[in-house]
């Protein structure tokens, strides 16, 4: 799950070097995501169901610890979470189909372009016009994502390229949904736990009911799976999140969102080396057009809120460096 963040700082002069091992620890740790799914063999729905249900417990003991430091969270803003969780859902079914179709790690690449179409919305919704460099990185992007799906080519790490792309495009614009639904519980970061959990018990909900209506939902499935889904929601939904949530907003707005794109870079990795999905050439050149398309994107918007709400800021946050979205429980 991703969970936009404050604005970075930097005391002094000097690097938070703890903060920034944590948030290299934390990237590591979130882009084993794709690897642990697809080693559970089961279906999308049912991978999407079992990671949100399993993270649950341990971030619902975190968010009671939460309550009684900081005081309890009022119910529109929970409402709120839940139903940005049920977006979420969708988000983590989608983004199963894509693993299948185009490979862990090229999935994971796509899954990265949630920044774009949360930048889109905003400016839609809100007025915020993106900077230029964001304009100027869109065709830049998109080039990518067609050499990154295989279509351009070979591909070797799935067999759906096209339909991996569909998937790929569907999550990004689910879990910006989600964002965008999220920010409207008008709670701070320091209620971050809370929020994960509500937000997951939505995303839970949300595919168990895609599950039922389209299929591929097993509620029994073999222990084996429920190791992997175990491991998933513990490294990415907990373990990832904590070091993530708590070391980027210690670091330069810039260095943090260059830190974040180290996880579809070891996605790619952990995938060759695990799974055996050597991505070609041209996929791997695919994947820096749309890592560094995404980065020059997300550093070149430049929100303008407009006059009658302030949510337009807190949606030029969580589409800009000082408020970089990690995607803990997400990917």
């Amino acid at each position: 799950m991703s969970v936009p963040y404050e604005k970075t700082v930097l005391t002094g002069n000097q690097l938070d070097r703890k903060a920034l091992l944590l948030a290299v620890l934390g990237a590591g740790a979130i882009s084993c995501s794709a690897i642990y799914v697809t080693l559970a063999h089961t279906g999308y729905a049912t991978a999407a169901f079992y990671r949100c249900l399993l993270a649950i417990p341990g971030l619902t003991v975190l968010a009671v610890l939460e309550r009684r430091r900081l005081g309890p969270r009022p119910l529109r803003a929970r409402l709120w979470a839940v139903l940005a969780g049920l977006f979420l859902g969708v988000d983590l079914v989608l983004w199963n189909h894509a693993i299948a179709d185009v490979g862990a790690g090229i999935a994971t690449v796509l899954g990265n372009l949630q920044v774009l179409f949360v930048a889109l919305a905003a400016w839609l919704l809100f007025g915020e016009r993106p900077g230029r460099r964001f304009f100027a990185a869109l065709p830049v992007v998109l080039i990518g994502v067609l050499l990154v799906s295989g279509l351009a080519g070979h591909t070797a790490t799935g067999q759906h390229p096209a339909a991996g792309i569909y998937y790929g495009l569907g999550t990004s614009v689910a879990y910006g949904g989600f964002l965008l639904i999220l920010r409207q519980a008008g709670t701070t970061i320091r209620h971050v736990a809370g929020q994960v959990a509500d937000a997951s018990a939505g995303a839970a909900a949300g595919a168990l009911l895609l599950g039922l209506a389209f299929g591929g939902l097993q509620l029994t499935p073999p222990l084996r799976t429920l190791g992997w889904l175990l491991v998933l929601a513990l490294t990415s939904g907990t373990v990832g999140w904590l070091l993530i949530t708590s070391s980027l907003p210690r670091l330069p707005a810039a260095l943090s969102s260059l830190v974040l794109l180290l996880q579809p870079a070891c996605a790619l990795l952990l995938a060759d080396l695990i799974l055996g999905q050597r991505p070609t050439v041209i996929q791997v050149g695919g994947a820096l057009l749309v890592c560094g398309g995404v980065l020059a994107a997300t550093m070149g918007f430049r929100g303008r809120p407009s006059a009658s709400s302030n949510r337009g800021d807190a949606l030029a946050e969580s589409c800009s460096p000082s408020g970089s979205v990690a995607m803990a429980n997400r990917t």
